[in-house]
């Protein structure tokens, strides 16, 4: 299966299993509710810095824009980095935080998650030129292959369990502060694959075609969702916002917006 068709599966299935749908006029008025939104600014499409503004752009804010206004809310945004971001929303340093956060069982006894937005798999991003390994398994032969990671996410637990060895500290996974960093490592051949799901991807691959590209088949499935303080009353109001926008075609149209019409003007 190719990054298209894993894309066009995992989207499918989040469509078919989505929750019930609600009517825009039916939805909670917050009567302007201040809201603090957090995210990093480094995983494209998601979230990142526009290169000719700086302004913060990308699906997730978009979507959450929409929220807020269907909401009734008002809405502020700060960055953070990717390894303080659940614990600052835990402690109820922002209401809402968001970076392509994978729901699991573990971060759920730390903060709240709202319905899945969105799902995607786990892809082997590689150089362009690439042609040493095909696949998981024909890379995990390789001993000199190294494989970039961000400590702590998704990625970084793919790398430990679907393609290598289960040990989290194998000396193969290079380590990273953000998820940029190691896309840039791997440009600059220090590493030999970045994992991360088919949308940012998709994402990379568009912005520089020459650059990169996916191998190998999907690595498993993953659910995002926006992540709350513990307890938090906005938990409810925005997986009806979602339910709104999946309905609505909201959803399938950022879908459009940032994976395929984004990548093909710039």
């Amino acid at each position: 299966m190719n990054l298209m068709k894993g894309l066009v599966a995992a989207a499918t299935v989040f469509m078919a299993v989505g929750a019930h749908a609600v009517a825009a006029d039916e939805l909670p008025d917050l009567q302007g509710r201040t809201v603090v939104a957090v995210t990093e600014n480094a995983y494209a499409p998601l979230n990142f810095a526009d290169p000719k503004t700086g302004e913060g752009i990308g699906w997730e804010y978009d979507a959450f824009n929409e929220i807020a206004k269907r909401l009734n809310m008002n809405l502020e945004w700060r960055l953070s980095s990717w390894d303080t971001m659940i614990e600052a929303v835990r402690q109820g340093q922002f209401d809402v935080g968001m970076d392509g956060i994978t729901i699991n069982e573990e971060r759920k006894k730390r903060v709240d998650f709202s319905d899945p937005y969105m799902r995607s798999e786990m892809f082997m991003l590689v150089r362009a030129d690439e042609n040493r390994f095909s696949d998981a398994a024909t890379f995990a032969e390789q001993e000199d292959l190294l494989v970039g990671a961000q400590p702590g996410t998704t990625n970084f637990y793919t790398a430990v369990y679907e393609v290598l060895d289960g040990d989290e500290n194998n000396q193969r996974i290079r380590l990273f502060e953000t998820f940029g960093a190691s896309v840039m490592a791997l440009r600059s051949a220090d590493v030999d694959t970045v994992l991360m799901d088919a949308t940012s991807a998709r994402g990379y691959m568009g912005a520089s075609p020459d650059s990169f590209k996916v191998v190998g088949g999907p690595l498993g499935s993953e659910d995002f969702g926006f992540i709350f303080t513990p307890g938090s009353d906005l938990v409810a109001p925005v997986n009806a916002a979602i339910a709104s926008m999946r309905e609505d075609g909201t959803l399938e149209a950022l879908n459009r917006k940032w994976f395929y019409e984004y990548n093909a003007s710039h």
